[in-house]
Formats: structure tokens, C-alpha cells, sequence
């Protein structure tokens, strides 16, 4: 009974992220899982062994981050039963994970001739387009995480020195205020007109959308959703790179820096503690690859 309420104060009480709570609870699921395949059934029987031959097994079929994550997931649950006294020690603590050096992230990229044809090419005749318009040019011009965009609320976008504002509220209870590129400020005060949104400070900036009704419905616009939005939007738009909710943050960067911006700035923009991770979104290299494979002339 102690060991079970341990382990559900481990994802109330001290995991408060919610994307880090869903993904430590699928990665304890699937070790648990694991275990009661082999007839492991009992806390106190598990050894680093059956943790190293777990992650062992899953940097065979999945990817070398996800057995890292797997891996740091159990190092802290563990960490938490042993601290509430439930286990002796710490199995997964002896376990070394897989080696994995990034030095270039594999988000997609839009070329800025793409980013426009994507936007160019939404309807913005409707409040669903304006919508979509506004969210994909905020995450382009604000460098806005998708987690921050569909969590602000129309305050959040406010005017400030004649020139309109975003608040973006970051992962660990971060606040980060961006001005708008004048792009962006078009976007969302004709989105803000169009939807009626204006009046209500405290609404939803970004809601979900009724086909029935053809108004938003003023609950949250789900990010699988903003997902299956942007999927839409590219397919129609005839645009044949692979994009995804983090491409156009990758995007914005990338034209940022290409433009003249430094790295500095840009990772104050992007709200990022180093410049290490500004780093991973800096894709001016592939250019001048591409340029010299095309010195090849046979």
C-alpha cells in the first residue's frame, strides 16, 4: 500500500510539468511491463541487471534518445522510492545509457520562400484560417514553442510602447515577452477582429474549431491537433518538406541568424538557458554543403 502511494505522489506531487509526467509514466509503464514478462513481480527483486537488460533491448528497437529517456525515468522514480524508504537501493543508478552527441538537430527546416508559400496559401476569409494564420506566424516570428502559443490567452498578446506584445509562458513557470514583427501583429489583430476575441481578455488565444457551428469553441486547441492542422496546411499549400509543430521555430531561428542576427540574441529570443540549443536550430551549414555537392560537375 506505501509503495503504491509512492509511486502516485511521484507523478502528482513531484512532477509538475506535464509532458515530463506523461513521459516518465510511459516509460515506468513499459519497464513494469517489462519486468511481469520476465516474472519479476516485486520492487525489491528488481537489480541493475534487469534494468540493463532493459535498456539494453530498447536501444535495439528504438532510438538512442529514447532509451536515455527511459533510462533517466526510472533513475528518479527509483531515486523517489528510495528516499520514501520503500526500496534499499537504487537500481537503475549503476546503469550507464547509451552515448548520443547532437551537434545539429533534425527538425525540418522551411526555406523562407516555403514559410511564405505555406502562409500565403491559408484562407483568410474565415476564422479558422486567421486562426491557423496567426498561430504558425506567431511560432515564426516569436520563435514560440507550441506549448506556449496554445496556452496564451488574449492578454497575452497586449500593446506596449505602439507596437503589440506576446507573453509566452515557457516550461518551469517562465514568462517571456517578445514584440511582434509587424507580420505578426497584422496576423493577430485582424485574428482578434475576426473571431471576437478582442473583448475578452481572459479567453483562450488559440481555441478549437466546430465544423457544425463554424465558430471557435472556446476551449483549448489541443497541440495533436495543432499538429494535424499544420499537416493540412503544408499538403495544401504544395509544400514538400517534412514540418512538423517545431519546424517553424526552427524556421525562424534559422532566417533569424541568416539575416544578420547573432547567436546571443537569437537564444534570448528563443527563451533558451545556452546557446548550445540555439546551436541545434542554426541550419546555415546545410547551405554551404549544398553548394559545394554542387561543385560535382560530371
Amino acid at each position: 500500500m506505501r509503495a503504491s502511494y509512492r509511486f502516485f505522489e511521484f507523478f502528482t506531487a513531484n512532477i509538475r510539468n506535464p509532458n515530463t509526467r506523461r513521459a516518465y509514466a510511459r516509460a515506468a509503464v513499459e519497464f513494469l511491463d517489462w519486468l511481469q514478462a520476465k516474472g519479476v513481480t516485486r520492487l525489491a527483486a528488481i537489480e541493475s541487471a534487469h534494468v540493463a537488460a532493459y535498456v539494453e533491448e530498447l536501444q535495439r528497437a528504438r532510438s538512442a534518445p529514447t532509451a536515455k529517456l527511459r533510462l533517466a525515468a526510472l533513475r528518479h522514480l527509483f531515486d523517489w522510492m528510495v528516499i520514501g524508504q520503500i526500496m534499499p537501493v537504487n537500481p537503475a543508478a549503476a546503469v550507464r545509457g547509451p552515448r548520443h552527441i547532437v551537434r545539429r538537430g533534425k527538425t525540418s527546416v522551411l526555406d523562407p520562400a516555403e514559410a511564405c508559400q505555406l502562409i500565403d496559401a491559408i484562407d483568410a476569409s474565415t476564422v479558422i484560417g486567421l486562426r491557423d494564420r496567426a498561430l504558425i506566424g506567431l511560432m515564426v516570428y516569436s520563435f514560440a514553442r507550441i506549448g506556449a502559443a496554445i496556452g496564451m490567452r488574449v492578454e497575452d498578446a497586449y500593446p506596449q510602447n505602439r507596437r503589440l506584445w506576446v507573453r509566452l509562458h515557457e516550461k518551469g513557470g517562465k514568462e517571456h515577452a517578445m514584440p511582434c514583427h509587424h507580420n505578426l501583429e497584422a496576423y493577430l489583430h485582424e485574428y482578434l477582429d475576426g473571431a471576437g476575441l478582442a473583448a475578452d481578455p481572459k479567453a483562450l488565444l488559440f481555441q478549437s474549431y466546430s465544423r457544425a457551428t463554424g465558430q471557435l469553441t472556446g476551449n483549448p486547441l489541443p497541440q495533436a491537433n495543432a499538429y494535424a492542422m499544420i499537416q493540412r496546411r503544408a499538403k495544401a499549400a504544395g509544400v514538400t518538406t517534412r514540418v512538423g509543430n517545431h519546424t517553424f521555430r526552427a524556421t525562424g531561428v534559422t532566417a533569424y541568424l541568416k539575416n544578420g542576427g547573432t547567436l546571443e540574441r537569437a537564444a534570448q529570443m528563443a527563451n533558451h538557458a545556452s546557446t548550445r540549443t540555439t546551436q541545434l536550430y542554426d541550419r546555415r551549414a546545410e547551405e554551404v554543403t549544398l553548394d559545394e555537392v554542387e561543385r560535382i560537375l560530371i
